[in-house]
This record gives C-alpha cells, structure tokens and sequence, in this order.
C-alpha cells in the first residue's frame, strides 16, 4: 500500500486545527480570543495547504494515498479536492466569523464550539478527495456527525434541541439507507473503490438487479445531505431551531458535501448502471424543486423560508445529473457539460445562500432569523444590508441584478438539453418561474413601509412588607411601544445587547463581493466546475 503524506498534509492541517482549539480552550479557558484565533488560524491553513497542495500536483495532476493498485485508491489530492477543501475552510471561517457575537454572551461554549466546527471541516477536506464508498460515508458523516451537537448548542434553547434530535434522527435513517445501498453494492461488483464499481462486468447477470437496487439506495441515501427530497423534512425545524451562523454553515457545507458525494457515486461509480443513476437523481430533482418551491410560497419566517427554498434549490443543482438516464446524456461530452452545471450551480447557490444568512445575522442577531414581516422597511434602515439580501434572494431566483442565479439556470437547461433530457429542462423552468413569487414578495417587502411596531407589555410589582395580614403587593402595568429591530443584537439571560461588530460586517462584505464577482464573471466558475469533469 502506497501513501503519500503530501496528499494527505490539508487533512493533517484540518485535524490539528481541532487538537489546537482543545489545547487552547484548556490553556486559556474563557479566553475568546485565543480560541477563536487558533480555529481561523487553523482554517486559513487548511485552506492554503489544499490551494497549495493543488498547485504543486506537477505533470501527472494527482497525488494518492492508500493505494492498492492502479486505480484502487482510497484517497486522490487533484484540482478538484483540492478546490473542495479550500471552499469548506472558507465557509467554516465564515462560520465562525457570524458567530462572534453569540460567542461573546456566553451562550454558547466558546471551546466546544470551535471544535466542533473544525472536526466537520476534516470530515469535509478528506470528502474532497474521497475514492471508496468506505471512506466517502466515512468522511460525510465526519462532516455531519459535529452539526447534531452544534445545532442543539445553545444553552436553554429548546427549539434547538428540538431541532438536534430531529436532524440525527433523520441523518441515522438516512445512513442506515445508505449503508444498506453500499453493502449490495458491494455484494454485486465485489469492490469499494469507485473505480472497480465503475468498470464492473457483472460476468453474472443476476446480480445487476441487485446492483441498481444497491445504487438507488446509495443515492437516495446520500441525498438526505443536500436536502433533496425524500430525506428533506428535517431542514426547515433544523435550520430554524439552530443558531443562525450553523444554520448557515449547515445550509451551505452540507449541501455542498452532498453534491459531491452524489457527483461520485452517481457519476465516477455508475458505471454499469449510469442510467439507473440517472432516473433517481432526476426523480429526486423533480420532486425536491415542486415541492420545495410550493410549501415556500407558505412560509412566514426568513429562516424556514430559506429553509425550503434550498429544498428547491437541491433540484436544480442535480437536475443535470437527471440527464444520465436519457441515451443522448451518457455520452462523455454530455456527461461532462451535466457535472460542470452540477458544480457551477451549487457554487453560485453556496455563495448566494451563505450571503443571505450572514445578511440575516447582521440584521437580527446569531439567534432568531424572525418573520419575514420584521423586516419591511429595511431599505431605509439599512441600505448596504439590503443590497446584499436582494443580490442574494434576486440571484437564487434567477433575475438580476443576480445573475450569478441567471447564468446557473440558464447552464442547467443547456446540460439537460444537451443531454435529450428536454422534459425535465421544462420541469426546471417551470419552478423557476413558481420561485419567483416568494424571492419577489420578501425582496419587495424590504422597500415597504415599516414593520408593525411591537407592544411589550411590563408589570412592575410594588414592594411590600411580608409581615401577616399585610395587603397585597399593588402592581402598575406599563405598555411600551418598541419598533421592529432594525440592527443586529444577541440578548443572553441578564446580559446586554451584543452588536455584531465587524467579523460579522467583513463575512457579509465578503460573502457580497463574491456574489457580485462571480455574477459579473462566471465563466471562472465555469472553468474550475471544470476541474470535476470525470
């Protein structure tokens, strides 16, 4: 067996981030600072050994690790993994980043919660360059495992209880279906690298049913992480239950963590069974864009708008993979126009959807997102917040000046249509179009009037003496007019107000900028989807 350490160093990187935040947490316990700095020194690393390491490939492109033959490797250091480390670091510093002010209440273990992060982020760096079934569900549920306990992490918050216990109850399903598909899987091609699944002969042909059946499974047990239907049911309660920075990392770093495994079995390992692969994430598409735009137009509150919103947003990013089961859509030009739309895509929706979160916690605060009412009238409030929410909402729908959404629909319809998959092309335009009702009316609601004041009632309870016989204590009730929250304000029990400050003011300036960059550029998503393409 072969190992190269070079390949393994943004692991290594990842992994020692984790350790350090212990040390430092034990070293200077209650210190903020020294916490937080070694968790984004850690990322920053991580991310620059994964660009590193991707630069420094030389002639052959790839570096491995754990390598039993030529194509056997467990572990593959290439372009592609070395942009999904470097992205998962980022969106993990920004995580941290949105989430100083809740930090800084005490309502949320400042040690543990650093930690945790940096443990899902070595789950997501070995995702990245995955290449057996054992170490992609191994690495994905690295990634997972960590947000059960930070959703649930705030102290004296049921709601993210709640919300914890729904996420792992569903995530074990979840698993459990997709470890029954890997086992018959294993059991037809007799192999766990995706490569040996991909290139199977199955001499005996009784065992394709099974295979196919393995596959669906596998799928459709993966899809659970990007929210697809129908493993979706959890996002809205969890997403809203969460603080709202892991509500974001959650949306975003799952999601994507998903797509990449999908992209690796249903792609690099279907092989023998393309077309089955094809027929499941289609249906799963179909199913999560109709669904996930129609409970959309119900919702109330920002977060569980969002929530379903990405539900919907999962079936355009696998929509194009939905092109595999047509005969015109496995050829290998059509394979690799449908993975660069399915990388594009969940790019532009990563950075779009991590835009509107960091929006939102600038706005409310790290712990509730509110309803959407709260925040009419923004436009005069904020201007600059309420740029970055219609770019980020405007762009998920697909209009401008979001064009980085524009372009990403306009790539899934020509893979689908590219790949004689024309029905399923006007499945996608037609949701699109069902979308833009719930973009618009939050977007316009940000230039209406201002929200509804908000009427707290105080009852203020006299002093009185408690000897016997004394009266009751007399009490005045006063009605204070308060109007809707305007500014970004964490309130823990007895404590003050916490402003955001400007962590939280750079991850939404940057978040901005890149949305903004790649709308006005995004031939340069195009070509690095490009390094995905089998």
């Amino acid at each position: 067996m072969t190992i190269d350490q070079i390949a393994l160093l943004p692991t290594y990187v990842a992994a020692a981030t984790a350790v350090l935040v212990l040390l430092a947490d034990l070293v200077a316990p209650g210190r903020l600072g020294a916490v937080v700095g070694t968790t984004a020194f850690g990322m920053v690393a991580t991310a620059g050994t994964a660009i590193g390491v991707g630069l420094g490939l030389g002639d052959a492109g790839r570096r491995t690790a754990f390598c039993v033959g030529p194509d056997q490797c467990s572990l593959v250091a290439d372009p592609a993994a070395a942009a999904v480390g470097a992205a998962f670091a980022i969106l993990a510093l920004g995580a941290v980043a949105l989430s100083l002010p809740v930090l800084r209440t005490g309502e949320v273990p400042v040690g543990e919660y650093c930690f945790l992060l940096a443990c899902s982020l070595t789950g997501a760096v070995v995702l990245g360059g995955a290449r057996d079934l054992i170490t992609l569900i191994v690495a994905l549920e690295t990634l997972t495992l960590p947000l059960y306990l930070l959703v649930g992490i705030r102290r004296g918050a049921t709601a993210g209880a709640s919300a914890a216990v729904t996420f792992f109850v569903v995530s074990v399903v979840s698993t459990a279906v997709a470890l029954l598909g890997a086992a018959l899987v294993y059991t037809a091609t007799g192999g766990v690298h995706l490569a040996d699944i991909a290139r199977a002969d199955l001499a005996v042909p009784e065992l394709r049913p099974l295979l196919k059946v393995g596959m669906v499974l596998l799928l459709a047990g993966l899809a659970f992480k990007v929210a697809a239907v129908p493993a979706h049911a959890w996002a809205p309660a969890t997403y809203d239950g969460a603080p709202l920075p892991v509500a974001a990392y959650l949306s975003t770093a799952s999601k994507l963590g998903g797509v990449v495994a999908l992209l690796l079995v249903g792609v690099l390992a279907g092989g023998p069974v393309l077309a089955t692969s094809g027929l499941t994430l289609a249906v799963i598409a179909v199913l999560s864009m109709t669904v996930g735009n129609l409970v959309a137009l119900r919702q109330r509150r920002m977060v569980r708008l969002l929530a379903w919103s990405s539900v919907a947003q999962a079936g355009y990013v696998l929509a194009p993979l939905g092109a595999l089961l047509a005969t015109g859509g496995r050829t290998t030009e059509a394979v690799a126009l449908a993975v660069t739309a399915t990388v594009a895509y969940a790019l532009f929706y990563v950075i779009l959807e991590f835009s509107a979160f960091a929006a939102v916690v600038a706005v409310r605060g790290s712990a509730d997102g509110g309803e959407i009412a709260d925040y009419r009238g923004l436009a005069r409030r904020s201007p600059w917040l309420t740029a970055v929410l219609v770019i980020a909402l405007t762009g998920l729908a697909g209009l401008p000046p979001g064009l980085a959404g524009l372009f990403a629909k306009v790539a899934v319809v020509r893979s689908l249509l590219g790949g004689d998959a024309a029905w399923l092309a006007i499945v996608v335009a037609i949701n699109a179009v069902i979308g833009l009702a719930y973009y618009i009316r939050v977007v316009a609601s940000l230039f209406s009037g201002s929200a509804e004041p908000a009427t707290v009632t105080a009852v203020t309870a006299a002093t009185t003496a408690t000897t016997a016989g004394a009266p009751a204590p007399a009490t005045t009730t006063t009605t204070v007019t308060a109007p809707a929250p305007a500014i970004a304000a964490v309130m823990a029990p007895g404590a003050a107000p916490v402003r955001a400050g400007w962590p939280v003011a750079a991850a939404v300036g940057v978040a901005a900028v890149l949305a903004v960059l790649v709308g006005l550029a995004p031939q340069g998503v195009l070509e690095l989807a490009a390094f995905f393409t089998p």
